[in-house]
């Protein structure tokens, strides 16, 4: 007799990465058609330099809780030494975003969430600086001012964090945020925090990097996204971007291209991580687009 799948079925996403071992793929497959899941996308990766094994499965299954499966997965994810998180597609991810003086990754992440194009739950905005509140209330998203000096840092990020756990936030996105994040901030936020670095390539450090950049005659302006780590900017990579550029470009016009391609690239790393396609491989990422 076959099984009837109702459209209705709640649908989930199972992340796994384990040693590589042959018949995971059979055995994750059966495990799911034995406890009435029906898998909707599938992907897997073998990484055969460090001898790892990476999946996403998106299944639906109306015959076990989520808290049923969870227990059940933990029991078979024993046999292969799995480190996993099963995840429910009807939760969008809730999100903190931390921004300084420049809006343009800001505006464009509340845009994108208001439009329903980011699975994300922007729960809150945390600032430096007074200027973008009027922009979150435009979204009804509460605004916190939190001034950040050398002498009050560690209390300032007392209070973000407090914010960000109080929101129950699983992705902290650093939309331009302008402060140097502490080791122990970085460890807090560990494989939840994404930040977006202005150069494809840091090779321009500063306050003004596409100044150096239009100094230096670049012909490409790029943009990187990565996890943030107590090393400064040199976090996982999720996402990167590059648009090309000629001696006509000014200041002004470099300034614009690199905006857009921040945005942009920003904007998919923050897709990809709040739709659980982005697993952590060491120093590096495995996603599953």
């Amino acid at each position: 007799m076959l099984r009837q799948f109702s459209p209705m079925s709640p649908t989930y996403i199972l992340t796994l990465s384990c040693p590589d071992r042959s018949g995971i793929v059979h055995a994750v497959s059966g495990f799911l058609f034995e406890h009435g899941g029906n898998i909707e996308e599938a992907a897997q990766y073998n990484d055969h330099g460090t001898g790892l094994f990476f999946m996403r499965v998106q299944f639906a299954c109306s015959t076990f809780t989520h808290e049923e499966l969870t227990q059940k997965i933990g029991d078979f994810a024993q046999t292969f030494a799995m480190n996993w998180k099963l995840h429910a597609t009807a939760q969008p991810m809730p999100t903190v975003l931390l921004v300084s003086k420049e809006g343009h990754c800001l505006n464009d992440l509340l845009f994108r969430w208001k439009s329903g194009l980011l699975p994300v739950d922007i729960r809150a905005i945390i600032s430096n600086h007074r200027d973008f509140y009027q922009l979150a209330a435009s979204y009804n998203v509460p605004f916190h001012h939190i001034p950040v000096t050398a002498a009050t840092k560690a209390q300032a990020e007392a209070k973000q964090l407090e914010i960000i756990n109080g929101e129950g936030a699983e992705l902290v996105v650093l939309a331009r945020y302008m402060q140097i994040l502490s080791n122990d901030l970085c460890k807090q936020l560990a494989g939840r925090a994404i930040n977006i670095h202005h150069s494809f390539l840091p090779s321009f450090k500063g306050a003004k990097p596409y100044y150096q950049a239009h100094e230096r005659g670049v012909k490409l302006i790029g943009a990187t996204a990565h996890y943030v780590t107590a090393d400064l900017d040199e976090g996982p990579i999720i996402e990167q971007d590059v648009a090309r550029a000629d001696h006509s470009k000014t200041v002004e016009d470099l300034t614009a291209m690199g905006r857009d391609t921040e945005s942009q690239v920003l904007a998919r790393a923050v897709k990809w991580h709040s739709e659980h396609r982005v697993l952590l491989n060491g120093h590096k990422t495995v996603i599953f687009k």
